[in-house]
């Protein structure tokens, strides 16, 4: 018989905490909704006495069909000297409506007495009270802020929290390491002296762990195999200082790592790496590429040993399955490469068996790389270099000059201009035109377009996603070469471009045609 292990998200609460991130109301509807789908078992929506869009979050809410997810609002124990009935906050939470309920309540005598000011008797009350007023029609849990701590340091009284939150109907005792400090170790003896200790009340143990010891992830496998239930967490381990423990790896970790335990009532997990994504682009948040099981780089694989090696067995240098997670296994190609890397990239290309090309394109691609060239995210351009080495490449146009002229209109007003002129042969064809931007490269991409419209209908279609700059060589200063990678997309197929040179305008200009020549490329069928 596996075990199912509940997962509860805090994404829209704990993850909010976290340095630069926020969410507007219909982010939190957006996520909460990718949660159910997934078949998260608890959703936590926020602290509805904490700002009108957690208030607004808990109306709107009812409207979704979120299946078996369970929404938790979240609050903390009543005031002191004040009854539940009458506390604010109380009154908050139970005007959302959740058919769960989070409350946090002090576990460590010193936060108790020296932070929150009250005595240790009257704490327990607080915590009793609270989870009873709010228990009568939903379901409890008890979240024991700092429990690591406080029973490492008074091991009775944060026992005997627990057990006024369990006397007063709690479903759940969360046990958290609120600082992020402890050890798997730790965790374990403890979870394991707090199950035997509570065996005599009808609740369950949960365990949310914050990231500060970079055992997030550990500590919380630890715990469940102690007798935890339940992991609170984030996706993505968005949160404050360094995170909370990332559920990505968690589930995944449970459901195809260890044996006997089951996630979010035994779905496929294989939207996991979409997930991630989407919380990152609604968060406004870097990608995290090294990030386990979901990080682009996951199963990239750049050495030309390795690459070898999996193009025999993936087995050889993978933990699993890509796909599992939704994720997909990349070849990088750079001046570490072998002839394998190659291979594998330029299948679709039909020259493997050109040994002497072959080892022309991996020359190619480490001459580049050592002027500051890198192909990993731009397999577009990396694809015209093949065919180019292959003397396949059809150039669609050609660049006769280019000028490029930005500055300030007026500068009282401060009205920033940016205008591009450009001469292009198409054939035995020379177009000549201008164009202004909101920016040099803007300008230019108006200005190209300008010279090929009605010539290749194919670019209609074709946007800019993505632009990034940065410099190679910063030791040189002002004349330091720089990188410039493109993301453009035509609605169907996204592609990376680069360009590298000690002029920004440059640099961009060759990553935008390159971009422009692989779409032609491929709206022809030649790529």
């Amino acid at each position: 018989m596996s075990r199912s292990i509940a997962i509860y998200d805090t994404t829209l609460r704990d993850g909010t905490q976290g340095e630069g991130v926020s969410f507007s109301l219909q982010d939190k509807l957006n996520i909460c909704e990718r949660l159910a789908e997934i078949g998260i078992d608890y959703i936590e929506g926020g602290y509805p006495l904490s700002n009108e869009k957690d208030v607004a979050f808990f109306q709107k809410v009812r409207e979704l069909n979120l299946g078996s997810s369970l929404v938790s609002a979240f609050g903390m124990t009543r005031r002191r000297g004040i009854k539940a009935e009458a506390d604010p906050g109380m009154k908050a939470m139970q005007s959302a409506q959740t058919p769960a309920y989070t409350i946090v309540g002090k576990t460590w005598d010193f936060q108790v007495t020296d932070v929150l000011g009250v005595g240790l008797d009257e704490n327990l009350a607080m915590i009793g009270e609270s989870i009873e007023f709010l228990g009568r029609n939903a379901e409890m849990l008890y979240d024991a802020e700092h429990f690591f701590d406080g029973y490492k340091a008074n091991p009775k009284y944060a026992l005997d929290t627990l057990r006024a939150a369990a006397s007063a109907g709690a479903k759940w005792l969360v046990l958290c390491d609120t600082n992020g400090g402890s050890l798997p170790d730790e965790i374990s003896s403890i979870v394991k002296i707090v199950a035997e200790g509570m065996a005599s009340y009808d609740v369950q143990l949960a365990i949310h762990c914050h990231n500060d010891g970079d055992l997030a992830t550990a500590n919380s496998l630890a715990a469940i195999d102690a007798g935890c239930n339940q992991v609170q967490g984030t996706i993505n381990g968005i949160g404050e200082r360094c995170g909370n423990v990332d559920l990505i790896a968690v589930m995944a970790n449970l459901a195809f790592k260890k044996q006997g335990f089951t996630v979010c009532g035994g779905k496929s997990l294989e939207h996991l790496t979409e997930l991630s994504r989407y919380v990152y682009e609604t968060a406004n948040l870097q990608l995290r590429n090294s990030q386990p099981f979901v990080g682009q780089s996951a199963f990239a694989h750049k050495g030309g040993m390795h690459v070898h090696a999996i193009a025999k067995s993936t087995r050889s240098y993978e933990h699993m399955d890509p796909s599992l997670v939704g994720n997909e296994r990349r070849i990088l190609v750079s001046e570490l490469s072998g002839r394998s890397n190659i291979i594998a990239l330029t299948t679709k290309h039909n020259i493997d068996s050109d040994r002497q090309l072959m080892d022309a394109i991996l020359a190619e691609v480490v001459r580049q790389e050592n002027r500051g060239y890198q192909y990993e995210s731009a397999e577009a351009s990396f694809d015209l270099l093949v065919q180019r080495a292959a003397k396949k490449f059809k150039s669609h146009f050609e660049t006769v000059k280019y000028r490029v002229v930005a500055g300030d209109r007026d500068a009282a007003r401060s009205c920033p201009f940016a205008e591009a002129i450009i001469k292009l042969r198409v054939g035995d064809i020379e177009r000549f035109e201008a164009a202004e931007g909101h920016g040099p490269v803007n300008a230019l991409d108006a200005a190209l377009r300008k010279c090929l419209d009605g010539i290749y209908p194919a670019l209609d279609k074709m946007y800019l996603l993505d632009y990034k700059v940065r410099v190679v060589n910063s030791e040189a200063g002002t004349a330091a070469r720089i990188r410039v990678n493109i993301d453009s997309s035509d609605g169907e197929n996204v592609w990376g471009t680069i360009g590298v040179s000690e002029n920004l305008i440059e640099a961009s200009w060759l990553a935008l045609i390159d971009a422009v020549e692989y779409k032609l490329a491929l709206s022809e069928g030649s790529i």
